[in-house]
Order: C-alpha cells, then sequence, then structure tokens
C-alpha cells in the first residue's frame, strides 16, 4: 500500500460562487489558520487577527442580506465554510457561528433603522459578537432567566450575571436576553448591548479542557443603560427570539462537528497509511481499516444531516427537528471519530506531538453547547411523540 494523503472533502455546492467561495476559505485555512492552530491553543490565545480577515474577505455574514454586508449565501453554503473553517481549528469555526448567532436576532427582528444602523459594522466591519442567555442558574432550563432589565424612561437598564459566554470580555457586541416581565417565557426581552457599555465586565475566563484559544467568561451586568432603540423586538418575544437562533446555531455546531471529525479522520489516514508493523502499513490490517471506514461514513451521514437541515431553513420550512437531529448525531460522530482516532494512533494519539489528542478535547465541549445532547433528545422526543404529559 502506498502513502495516500487525503482529499479535500468532495462538495456538492450550488454555485461557481460558491466553489470559489469554498476555494477561498481552503486557502485562507491552509495559509493562515492551520499552521498556528496548535501552538495557538496550547498558549490559549484568541487570534482576533483571524476575525478582521474573514471580515475583510467577506466571511462574517455569509448568510445575511448584502444590503447590510452580509454575502447572500445560502445557509448550506455557510455551514460547509464553518466546516472547512472548524477543520483548521475549532475556535475559528466555533467563533464564526457564535457571530453569526448574534448578530441573528437583530437581522431576523430588528427593525430597519436598526439594521441600517448596526448590521453593517456586525457583519463586515471587523466586529466579533457574542450571544448572552445562558445564566449560573438557567443553562438547559434559560426560561428560568433572572438577568432583569428595568424601564427607565427611554432606557432600559440591565442588571444580573451571564454565563457560558463564547467571546465573553472580548466581544465587541452582546446580544442579552433579559427579564422585563413575569417569570417564564413571555417575560423575556431581547437587547443588543455594547461591549462597552458602562457597567459591563467579564470574569476571568473558564480554565477548560479544550478549545482554550476561545475565551469562556461569565459577563456581569451592573445597571447597564441601554437605549430603547437597542432593544430587538417586542417586549416579551426575547425567548421566542433566543430558540429561533438557537434552531439555526444548532446548524452551526453541527458544521463544526463533522469539520473536527473530518480532520480527526484525516490524521488517522495519514498517520495509518506512514505508520509500518510487521512489515507493512498499519492501514493494511482489516480491524483498523473497518476503523476508518466507519469514522468515514458517520462523517458523510453527518453531513448530509445537516446540509438536508440547512435546505429546509432555506426552503422557509420547518427544520428544527431537522436541527436538533443534527446536532445531536454531528457532535456525537465527532466524539466517536476523534476517540476511534486516538487510538488509531495508538500512544501518539495520546501526545500533543499529534493533533488528534486536541480534536477529542474539543469535541467533547460539542456535546454541550447551544444545547446539551440530552436536550436535543428531548426537542427530537417531542416532535414525534408529542409533548410530556405532566
Amino acid at each position: 500500500m502506498t502513502d495516500r494523503a487525503p482529499q479535500p472533502v468532495d462538495r456538492q455546492l450550488p454555485t461557481d460562487e460558491a466553489r470559489d467561495l469554498i476555494s477561498l476559505v481552503r486557502d485562507i485555512a491552509q495559509r493562515e489558520i492551520a499552521p498556528k492552530a496548535a501552538e495557538e491553543e496550547d498558549a490559549g490565545r484568541f487570534p482576533r487577527e483571524l476575525f478582521t480577515l474573514l471580515s475583510q474577505s467577506g466571511l462574517l455574514g455569509l448568510p445575511y442580506d448584502s444590503e447590510y454586508g452580509g454575502g447572500d449565501q445560502p445557509y448550506e453554503v455557510y455551514l460547509q465554510v464553518l466546516e472547512e473553517l472548524a477543520a483548521a481549528r475549532l475556535t475559528v469555526g466555533l467563533g464564526l457561528s457564535v457571530h453569526t448567532l448574534a448578530s441573528y436576532a437583530l437581522a431576523a427582528h430588528g427593525t430597519k433603522q436598526q439594521q441600517v444602523e448596526h448590521l453593517p459594522a456586525m457583519l463586515g466591519g471587523g466586529l466579533v459578537g457574542a450571544y448572552a442567555l445562558s445564566e449560573p442558574s438557567s443553562g438547559s432550563d434559560a426560561a428560568s432567566l433572572r438577568t432583569r432589565a428595568v424601564r427607565d424612561g427611554d432606557h432600559w437598564v440591565l442588571t444580573g450575571t451571564k454565563a457560558w459566554i463564547t467571546h465573553g470580555g472580548i466581544a465587541d457586541f452582546y446580544t442579552v436576553m433579559a427579564r422585563t416581565g413575569d417569570e417564564g417565557p413571555r417575560g423575556i426581552t431581547a437587547f443588543l448591548v455594547p461591549g462597552d457599555a458602562e457597567g459591563l465586565s467579564a470574569a476571568a475566563p473558564e480554565k477548560k479542557m479544550g478549545l482554550k484559544g476561545s475565551p469562556t467568561a461569565q459577563i456581569h451586568l451592573d445597571g447597564v443603560r441601554i437605549p430603547d432603540e437597542r432593544r430587538i423586538g417586542e417586549e416579551g418575544q426575547g425567548f421566542a427570539i433566543a430558540l429561533s437562533a438557537l434552531d439555526s446555531g444548532r446548524l452551526g455546531i453541527a458544521a463544526c462537528a463533522i469539520g473536527v471529525a473530518q480532520a480527526a479522520l484525516d490524521e488517522a489516514v495519514t498517520y495509518a497509511a506512514q505508520r509500518r508493523q510487521f512489515g507493512r502499513p498499519i492501514a493494511d490490517f482489516q480491524g483498523l481499516r473497518f476503523m476508518l471506514a466507519d469514522m468515514a461514513t458517520q462523517i458523510e451521514a453527518g453531513r448530509a444531516l445537516y446540509l438536508t437541515a440547512a435546505r429546509l431553513r432555506e426552503a422557509g420550512l420547518p427544520f428544527a427537528r431537522q436541527a436538533a437531529m443534527a446536532k445531536l448525531f454531528c457532535t456525537d460522530t465527532a466524539m466517536k471519530v476523534t476517540t476511534d482516532a486516538v487510538q488509531v494512533l495508538g500512544g501518539y494519539g495520546y501526545t500533543a506531538d499529534f493533533p488528534a489528542e486536541r480534536y477529542f478535547r474539543e469535541a467533547k465541549v460539542l456535546q454541550i453547547v447551544e444545547g446539551t445532547n440530552q436536550i436535543q433528545r428531548m426537542v427530537i422526543a417531542r416532535h414525534v411523540a408529542g409533548p410530556e404529559t405532566r
């Protein structure tokens, strides 16, 4: 058996423009992202300059309207861009996914005036966004959040703490969900909060097992005053906006998971072709070949699942069930594939000299963020079997 380098993913893209876009992304990933990924992740360094480059390349607003600086790309194209970036470095792919999630509320529910005023900078001005829904005591039960916004004339005063915020402390803007009314989901409203707002501060970043270059931190809002012009949607509409955003955001996580899994498979294939034992490459041994075959099959299935959901979304059809399925399956696949990649490399897979161990550590968080996989199973079950009886 001869040495064989993994080939780029053969993507079925809808237009020549989309094919050119993927070529651009691959070039950026190979030249600017992948070579420094291991070193910068180990150092816990957030690559702000890469997000500036992505913005200058027109990649920070791909699924949004070009009238406001977006790329007018179908969601299936945007997701495949995420996959390519996540394969090079998850901090970058996930960062773009979170930025897109943070921009969603204003793009989908803002007034025309709000969109004209804020979206161009958010989508093409080099800004980095964050999405602030979770709190220390309300993660999966997000409707029980306690951060409160109190009306004061033509302003709102926000007080509370948000937790597990990707880009916490470095974001230029936060989409914040705060309680403006009674308990429960109907008392929540969405706000666009500047990153430099007076009274907004961040705790020290969490110390994580993986994804160390992407800061995750608590955000404290201590009497942050926001003009009513920065309220997104109607009072009490915030939770519905948040859930709608998460349906799309879960597809972003699914695409990132497949990117990590693809990178792990590529690493395993390369190693198996080069590593020799008993006088021949270990890729000649049937047990290992079957592992690689299963890994490749799971990746293809996950990719097909997230693309199906994206096409439903693009057609204006319901896709929440498929988004939950994609998030569940793709992130479980990433965990399984990266585990197997470490096994293929054996002892070397457990060392930081090879990227397999980093992929393994990074895959785990994807089963948790934007709704744990247990929550995804609850969402899917409600679609399949109806709501729970009480």
